[in-house]
C-alpha cells in the first residue's frame, strides 16, 4: 500500500510552520497512543504513521528533501520503529495522556521561533520547463518591522516578564496529586509581554510586505518539482531566522508535443503511398526542424527515434530523445480526383482486394474518359 503524503497524515498545508506541525502531531499522538488504545492495531498504525511524518517534517533538512523529492528523498525514515527523541519534550505527551507533566519547552531561551515556510505554485510553459527560465515572483510575506527593529515595542525597550506566569510561559493547575501545566493565556507561551506595542506592527514585530524574488528554473523540470529558496520565507520573530520559500511547479500541456520523463513524443502524418514506398520528411522538434527517413513498408503507429532531441535530464546524465509516431492519412473519396480513384481501383484489382462500388464515383470516372 503506498504511503500517504506526510502533510496529509498530519492534516496540514505544505506551508505549515514548525509550531503547527508540532501541535498537529501532539493531537494525533494523544489520540492514537497505544496506551490509550490497547490491542487496537489500526490506532497503533496511525500512531506510527504520525510519528514518521513528524520525524521528517520537524527536521529542516529531511523536510527539504521530502518537499523536493517526496518519499524517495527520505527513504528509510521510520523503518526502525518509533524514536521517542523526536518529541520536543516527551513529558508533554505523557502529561496530555495521563494528566500530569512538567513545563513545556520553547524553541529557544527567548521564545523566538523560526519563520514560517511559504509555498508558491508556478505554472510553466512546456518550453520553459524544457529549456529553463528566469522569472520574478511577487511574494507577500511577514518581514521584520523596520520601525521597532522587530522588537514589537514602540520605544524599543525589552519585553517585560509576564505577570501571570512569571516568565515561564506556562501556568500550573493542581488536580489531586498531580500538577498540570498549560500555556499561559496572556503571553501565549512566550513568557514575556510588550508593555508599549509598536504602532506599525502592533507588538508583533513583523509586518506584511510584498517582495520581488528572482527564481532560476533549471532545464528539465517537470510537474511536481519543488524549488527551495532558503531564507525567502517569512521572517522569524525576535531575531529568529527566516523560513524558506518552496516554489511548486506545474507544466502546461503543449499543442503538439507530449512528454515522458526526458523524452518528447509527437505524431506525424504521411500518405499511404509514402508509407509503402518510403520517403524523407521534415518534422518539428523542441529544437527546430529535423529530417526523418521513412523506410518502405512503414506501418501505422511506428515510432522513430531522434536521439538527443529531447529534454535535458536534471541529474546531468544527458538529454532525452524525440519519438515520432507515424500516422497514415486515409483520404475521403470525395477528396480524390477521378484519376486517383481509377488508379486506386486498378491497384485493388491487381492485389485481389475487392472494394465497394460507388456509382457516383464511377460516373465521375466515366465522364473523365468519355
Amino acid at each position: 500500500m503506498p504511503k500517504r503524503d506526510y502533510y496529509e497524515v498530519l492534516g496540514l498545508e505544505h506551508s505549515a510552520g514548525q509550531a503547527e506541525i508540532k501541535t498537529a502531531y501532539r493531537k494525533l499522538a494523544i489520540k492514537y497512543h497505544p496506551d490509550r488504545n490497547p490491542g487496537d492495531a489500526l490506532a497503533e498504525e496511525r500512531f506510527k504513521e504520525a510519528s514518521e511524518a513528524y520525524e521528517v517534517l520537524s527536521d529542516g533538512d529531511k523536510r527539504a528533501r521530502y518537499d523536493r523529492y517526496g518519499h524517495q528523498g527520505v527513504a528509510g525514515v521510520g523503518s526502525g520503529g518509533i524514536d521517542p527523541t523526536i518529541f520536543a519534550d516527551f513529558s508533554d505527551i505523557l502529561g496530555d495522556l495521563f494528566g500530569f507533566g512538567g513545563g513545556g519547552r520553547r524553541s529557544s531561551a527567548s521564545g523566538a521561533m523560526r519563520g514560517a515556510d511559504l509555498r508558491y505554485d508556478l505554472a510553466l510553459a512546456f518550453e520553459e520547463a524544457a529549456f529553463g527560465a528566469e522569472m520574478t515572483l511577487r511574494i507577500p510575506r511577514l518581514e521584520t518591522c523596520q520601525r521597532c527593529a522587530g522588537s514589537g515595542s514602540a520605544d524599543k525597550s525589552p519585553p517585560a516578564p509576564c505577570s501571570v506566569c512569571g516568565g515561564r510561559g506556562q501556568v500550573r493547575y493542581s488536580q489531586g496529586f498531580f500538577t498540570v501545566a498549560r500555556t499561559c493565556p496572556q503571553c501565549h507561551g512566550e513568557g514575556r509581554v510588550i508593555v508599549k506595542p509598536c504602532s506599525e506592527c502592533r507588538g508583533e514585530g513583523r509586518v506584511e510586505r510584498e517582495r520581488s524574488i528572482a527564481v532560476k528554473i533549471p532545464a528539465g523540470v517537470d510537474t511536481g518539482a519543488r524549488l527551495r529558496l532558503a531564507g525567502e520565507g517569512e521572517h522569524g520573530r525576535h531575531g529568529a531566522p527566516p523560513g524558506d520559500l518552496y516554489v511548486v511547479l506545474a507544466v502546461k500541456p503543449h499543442k503538439h508535443f507530449r512528454r515522458e520523463g526526458a523524452n518528447v513524443h509527437s505524431r506525424f502524418a504521411i500518405g499511404y503511398e509514402q508509407a509503402v514506398l518510403g520517403t524523407t520528411v521534415e518534422v518539428s522538434t523542441l529544437r527546430g526542424k529535423a529530417a526523418l527517413e521513412i523506410p518502405p513498408g512503414t506501418a501505422y503507429g511506428r515510432d522513430f527515434r531522434l536521439r538527443g532531441e529531447g529534454i535535458d535530464r536534471l541529474d546531468g546524465s544527458g538529454r532525452g530523445d524525440h519519438l515520432v509516431s507515424v500516422q497514415i492519412e486515409v483520404p475521403h473519396p470525395r477528396d480524390l480526383s477521378p484519376e486517383e480513384t481509377l488508379l486506386l481501383r486498378r491497384l485493388a484489382e491487381l492485389r485481389g482486394h475487392p472494394v465497394r462500388e460507388d456509382k457516383t464515383v464511377l460516373d465521375r470516372v466515366k465522364n473523365l474518359f468519355g
